[in-house]
């Protein structure tokens, strides 16, 4: 007998920073499935010849998001599409931020501004940050200070031009010292977290080029880290079968975790990191395809 036949999906041209596709890979060929790695908008590509569709690197979704959500709808028809479509349709839109907030779980505190809103944005202390609602990779984000906010005003503008919904938060400056911490799930289970610096530094363009994950090293979860993340996964409407979740955590002013991201759609799992994880991972996506 043959194994399940599994499709890594990711953007085409595969992204080069993927660190975790090839290894992932070539766990699940050696664990006895049938891998292909191929982008989520490839014509060519038979859904329905996969027993699972695993979304990893679908990095470019956030510019194409209505095509990306239709695409995961038509999917999950075929075949078993992990995360599902309706999970990706609602994380793609980090309007969700403010249900999670609804839902008592400590979030960053965040206004939106949709095209056609009041283009005035929110009062501000001090220093914020302004980025889409659709964004990967703090592609299109920005940190102001509190006498910039002409400077945010052109970035809203440009956001609203492209069709993009804004978001305007506090920066949260504990970031800058405790940096932001991502706590990885597999199976509703805990596996792994890591810890890494701040990305917007003051003074970089909205539109210029970050590093994501700088400075990452691994990092063992406060239980209040691991209590706002089982909260937040908790709070996902429909309750969800999720076969993988990253919960992104950074200090508020009382220095207790706040989300800052619910990653159920292709985030990093940082197996390079924490390679010791990585059969249990492709133990998960095994049950997955064989369900």
């Amino acid at each position: 007998m043959t194994g399940p036949r599994i499709a890594l999906v990711t953007r085409r041209p595969q992204p080069e920073r993927d660190r975790d596709l090839p290894v992932l890979a070539r766990a699940l060929d050696e664990a006895g499935a049938e891998v292909r790695i191929v982008g989520w908008d490839d014509p060519g590509v038979d859904w329905a010849g996969f027993d699972l569709a695993l979304i990893r690197s679908t990095w470019d979704y956030s510019w194409r998001a209505e095509e990306y959500v239709a695409w995961a709808e038509r999917c999950a028809k075929l075949t078993r599409l992990a995360n599902p479509a309706d999970v990706v349709r609602w994380n793609t839109d980090k309007r969700y931020l403010g249900e999670l907030a609804a839902a008592g779980v400590p979030t960053v505190p965040t206004a939106y501004r949709a095209p056609g809103d009041d283009g005035e944005l929110p009062p501000t202390d001090g220093e914020f940050v302004v980025k889409p609602t659709s964004g990967a990779g703090a592609r299109y984000a920005a940190r102001y200070g509190a006498d910039e906010r002409d400077a945010a005003h052109v970035h809203v503008a440009r956001l609203h031009e492209e069709g993009f919904t804004a978001m305007v938060q506090p920066y949260m400056r504990h970031i800058d010292v405790t940096g932001e911490r991502a706590l990885v799930f597999v199976g509703g289970q805990f596996l792994h977290a890591i810890r890494k610096g701040a990305v917007l530094a003051p003074g970089t363009a909205f539109d210029a080029d970050k590093v994501s994950h700088p400075g990452v090293r691994p990092w063992t979860p406060t239980s209040a880290e691991l209590d706002v993340a089982v909260r937040a996964l908790a709070a996902i409407p429909g309750d969800p079968d999720l076969l993988y979740a990253r919960v992104d955590l950074v200090d508020g002013p009382d220095g207790q975790p706040h989300v800052m991201e619910l990653e159920l759609v292709e985030p990093n799992l940082f197996l390079g990191i924490h390679a010791d994880s990585l059969p249990l991972v492709a133990e998960g996506i095994l049950k997955a395809a064989v369900c």
